[in-house]
């Protein structure tokens, strides 16, 4: 469709674009519709002075602005129909009485000029078929011929105003194209507002991968390449599993804690009505280290081969934590060992019920 003329929607000059879109060309500028508009708004003047210049009517009419243009650019039917008799082409009301004594099916109209609250915009037959040059649209828009009547029909209901376009149009490169050869649209053109919305949200997500980069690396650059884009989206998703990885861990490493508290509790001797010491809590500690050790060890004799655990804790030559040792070791060092030796003698325990 690039051969077709289409003029988007600048300002409010609809109308300039409405009749660029029918000739397709650009046949008038802001600077020829506003001179017709002059020149109609010069005959209405004369026609109120024959009723004389002094009377309330007349001064009234001064006052008022015109009614064929205004500073936006807009421009009334009268200045597109004076326009259009430039050309020889003439405007029929549709579904006006003499469009309907006339009898004419749509289908073999040429072009149709359709307003609505001050936008205008033309439907027009390129080659053999239908397209729809509205301004407002990014692109032009293919009409089926089953469902021009239908277009048609649901403009009126809406409150347009449908306008049949009488007389030969210019000849143009894109209506002797289209008349070898057939078009077909597979998507169809959105609405400017909608490209400027859509456009508006893309820059909103380049922003947000800007500040995933600068989470990410502390550049603050951004590469333009879709590439390093989808990198740094594949970063920031792998940064968050990994917060949800570790706060998994942390929330299992609590649970066996307090299950090894309570095993620990369970094991050691209870001495009510009195507060340990730190010594006596350190042997308690050995005790229940040189306990769990032996358990484990007895239950390793009858498995083929030992898996050693880089997390586990050095022992001396008798495979027993010494004193020594559990002196070094800080609270923290010795509550993870207990975490440890917990999670495996509970395996363990499992593995002997099973059998």
């Amino acid at each position: 469709m690039e051969s077709i003329f289409h003029e988007k929607q600048e300002g409010s000059l609809c109308a300039q674009h409405c009749l660029n879109n029918l000739l397709q060309g650009e046949y008038f500028s802001p600077v020829e519709l506003s001179s017709i508009a002059h020149q109609l708004d010069e005959e209405e003047r004369m026609r109120m002075a024959e009723g004389g210049v002094t009377s309330e009517d007349y001064r009234t009419f001064l006052q008022q602005p015109s009614g064929n243009m205004d500073d936006s650019g807009f421009f009334s039917i009268q200045v597109i129909s004076n326009a259009l008799k430039v050309w020889g082409l003439e405007l029929i009301l549709f579904n006006s009485p003499e469009y309907q004594r006339l009898r004419i099916d749509p289908i073999n109209e040429r072009s149709f000029i359709c307003n609505y609250k001050e936008h205008w915009f033309t439907v027009r037959k390129l080659g053999k078929q239908w397209f729809n040059l509205n301004s407002l649209l990014t692109g032009p828009e293919l009409i089926s011929d089953t469902y021009l009547a239908l277009f048609l029909a649901q403009l009126q209901q809406e409150g347009y105003s449908i306008f049949v376009v009488k007389g030969d149009l210019p000849d143009c490169e894109a209506d002797q194209l289209l008349q070898m050869i057939r078009v077909q649209q597979m998507q169809r053109p959105k609405l400017i507002g909608e490209e400027l919305a859509q456009l508006k949200d893309q820059r909103v997500q380049k922003t947000d991968l800007e500040r995933v980069l600068e989470a990410n690396d502390g550049s603050g650059m951004l590469d333009e390449d879709e590439e390093d884009l989808q990198r740094a989206l594949a970063l920031s998703r792998q940064e968050i599993d990994m917060e949800d990885e570790e706060a998994d861990i942390r929330r299992a490493i609590q649970l066996s804690m307090q299950g090894s508290s309570r095993n620990m509790s369970q094991d050691a001797p209870q001495t009510s009505g009195t507060n340990l010491t730190s010594e006596e809590l350190r042997k308690r500690r050995e005790a229940y280290f040189e306990k769990q050790q032996q358990q484990q060890q007895q239950q390793q004799v009858n498995l083929p081969e030992q898996v050693s655990h880089p997390w586990e804790r050095p022992t001396t030559s008798s495979g027993v934590l010494g004193s020594d040792l559990g002196d070094a070791m800080s609270e923290e060092d010795m509550l993870q060992a207990a975490v440890t030796m917990s999670l495996e003698t509970v395996k363990n325990n499992l593995k002997t019920e099973g059998k």
